[in-house]
C-alpha cells in the first residue's frame, strides 16, 4: 500500500517541485517483448510514412 502520510505528501510535493521539466516521452522505450514489439510496430510506421513522404 502506498504511503499517504502528511510528511511523505509533502516531500512529494517538495521533490515534484524541485524536479527539471522535461518533455514527455513520444515512445515508450523499454525492454520488454510487448514494448519491443510495439516499438518495432511504430519505427514500421514511421519508415512508411517517410517513405511515402520522400
Amino acid at each position: 500500500m502506498s504511503k499517504r502520510s502528511l510528511r511523505s505528501v509533502e516531500t512529494q510535493k517538495k521533490k515534484a517541485r524541485r524536479a527539471i521539466p522535461r518533455p514527455k516521452l513520444t515512445r515508450n522505450q523499454g525492454n520488454t517483448a510487448a514494448v519491443r514489439k510495439r516499438l518495432k510496430k511504430e519505427a514500421g510506421k514511421a519508415r512508411g510514412d517517410a517513405a511515402k513522404a520522400g
